[in-house]
């Protein structure tokens, strides 16, 4: 699970988020309870990217909201992920969708 979650979060990095999502998925499956929404709130955050990359604002929203729900409790940080600092980009990405563009900034996740 560890070595799937590091892959998962080089592949958002490296802006391959079909292939993050790959990753993350496999993360969130063998986590246990109390961190499955950590795994799948990152998992909506690369899916989010890739749907706007894909043109679909409706997908896209709704990633963002569903990524923002599941990683809101793990704020401040959890597992090193500056949790507080990718919640203000899934809410600047929320923004700009509503405002009518797909062109978001690569999200930025650290260790």
């Amino acid at each position: 699970m560890e070595a799937a979650f590091k892959r998962g979060l080089e592949e958002i990095r490296a802006e391959r988020y079909f292939e993050a999502h790959e990753e993350l998925e496999e993360a969130w499956r063998a986590a246990s309870d109390e961190e499955r929404d950590f795994f799948q709130g990152l998992v909506h955050v690369a899916v989010a990217w890739y749907q706007a990359g894909r043109g679909r604002p409706v997908a896209t929203a709704r990633q963002l909201e569903k990524a923002a729900r599941r990683l809101a409790p793990f704020a401040p940080e959890h597992r090193g992920v500056d949790i507080d600092g990718v919640l203000a980009q899934v809410d600047a990405a929320r923004a700009r969708v509503t405002a009518g563009s797909l062109e978001l900034d690569p999200p930025q996740l650290t260790l």
